[in-house]
């Protein structure tokens, strides 16, 4: 399983032959110009919830590479009056996908849609096959339900977490949702795209490494192997 990070909150999973892609704001975001959103191919969108800054580019991508969009019903249905393929998931569920099961679960946070429209209820990931287990936090609060998450699904191996604070979490709280899913191994996310939510890199790092746990903040286009 091998994790690519596009920036923000956008992520490629190359796993059992397909590739996925992660709530896809790659062309407005000037960090990650040297991405070419047309290069982009993936089999699946995952779409974590409605806003901006992560749907961005999906119907563009979509549409070129015919990928199928897996998110809540909502944002499913309102991709569908686009011409768009789909499939919708609501929290609490999963789904066997020919790349492995993929369960939908609780974020506190906000979702509408580029024009307005309701966004449904936000969301993250939980992703495992033979090759691993990975948690997609999309945009979230500390929440007692992640503790539900090592009691429903496999051991993780990696999980996606925002650190940037201001409209998610922060590292502090990242920390402690790290101990709630029983996970050693977290990728930060949502941090330094916007004034608001930049981060002091170096302390965010020191927080993690006193708590006994590994935070990686890989560079856009980094690849990370599980």
């Amino acid at each position: 399983m091998k994790v690519t990070y596009f920036g923000h909150s956008c992520f490629q999973i190359e796993t059992q032959g397909k590739t996925l892609l992660i709530d896809p704001f790659i062309s407005a975001n000037p960090l990650a110009s040297a991405i070419d959103v047309s290069s982009l191919k993936p089999d699946y969108i995952l779409i974590t919830h409605g806003h901006q800054d992560h749907v961005l580019d999906a119907e563009t991508i979509a549409k070129q590479s015919g990928a199928k969009i897996i998110s809540n019903f909502e944002i499913v249905t309102w991709y569908s009056e686009k011409g768009i393929d789909g499939h919708g998931m609501n929290h609490g569920g999963k789904f066997n996908f020919d790349f492995g099961t993929l369960k939908y679960v609780t974020a506190v946070h906000s979702s509408v849609l580029p024009d307005g429209t309701n966004g449904g209820n936000p969301g993250g990931f939980v992703l495992w096959n033979s090759e691993g287990s990975i948690y997609i936090a999309g945009d979230t609060a500390l929440t007692l339900d992640m503790q539900l998450i090592p009691i429903t699904c496999p051991e993780l191996d990696l999980a996606i977490l925002p650190i940037g604070d201001n409209f998610t979490m922060g590292y502090e709280d990242a920390v402690l949702a790290a101990g709630y899913i029983g996970c050693k191994n977290i990728v930060g996310c949502h941090y330094d795209t916007f004034p608001p939510i930049q981060i002091d890199t170096q302390k965010a790092l020191e927080v993690f490494e006193k708590a006994g746990i590994k935070l990686t903040l890989p560079k856009i286009t980094e690849s990370i192997n599980l």
